[in-house]
């Protein structure tokens, strides 16, 4: 990728936002000990600095705005939240929140269409955000009820280990959670980290729909498309 296009602001600022707000829940202690100084240990928790709090206070405003930021700038808070040794919750608990969905299982809609078409319309929503989020496609479906895959993915780029890849198992949970089944594992079974071409997250779903014999004409339409 280019020096201009690593600059260009294409991504929402709501990643920068949560990514820091995800922090500051994980550093908030749920409780002071007695014999604890607070004035001396929570300024060393990252998410209770004052600079993290201004930050926070920026990124607000940039989403109120509907402001976006830079690959670079995305990276830079990646490697941030990398430093930590609880990175790997930090990205699960952003992709989660950032997926967007309901977040209360699989709705009305979800328990009567046939599970083939619940995936179909898992697929299309994960497309649809992930783009709104980042600017551009973020990898692609491959054969099979939730397979995606890509290559020189940000995530991949900002951390060449891998723990910043679990934000899109997080993401894709999520949405497989709310659209899918009640219980949804994903697996990123394959990871440009571990030496594999693409990294790829694949799902498996114990799923709860009912699966009637007809669908309601009014759930038909072109507008389902493919996966």
């Amino acid at each position: 990728m280019s020096a201009s296009e690593s600059s260009r602001p294409r991504i929402a600022a709501v990643l920068g936002l949560t990514l820091l707000e995800v922090i500051r829940a994980q550093d908030f202690p749920a409780e002071i000990l007695q014999d604890e100084d607070p004035t001396v240990t929570l300024p060393r928790r990252l998410g209770l600095s004052d600079v993290v709090e201004r930050q926070i206070r920026h990124y607000r405003e940039s989403v109120r705005k509907r402001r976006r930021i830079s690959d670079t700038e995305a990276i830079d808070l990646m490697r941030l939240v990398l430093r930590r040794p609880d990175s790997e919750e930090v990205f699960l608990r952003a992709g989660r929140q950032l997926a967007g969905t309901r977040g209360d299982g699989p709705g009305w809609v979800g328990r009567t269409l046939p599970p083939g078409l619940t995936f179909r319309m898992a697929r299309r929503y994960t497309r649809r955000r992930l783009k709104r989020l980042f600017g551009r496609s973020v990898g692609a479906f491959a054969p099979g009820p939730f397979v995606l895959e890509g290559s020189s993915l940000i995530f991949y780029r900002s951390d060449p280990g891998g723990d910043a890849c679990h934000f899109v198992t997080g993401f894709c949970r999520a949405v497989l959670e709310s659209e899918v089944a009640a219980e949804a594992a994903v697996i990123h079974d394959r990871c440009q980290s571990r030496g594999d071409s693409v990294c790829r997250w694949t799902a498996t779903v114990e799923a709860r729909v009912e699966a009637q014999e007809s669908v309601p004409d009014l759930l038909r339409g072109p507008e389902l498309e493919a996966g």
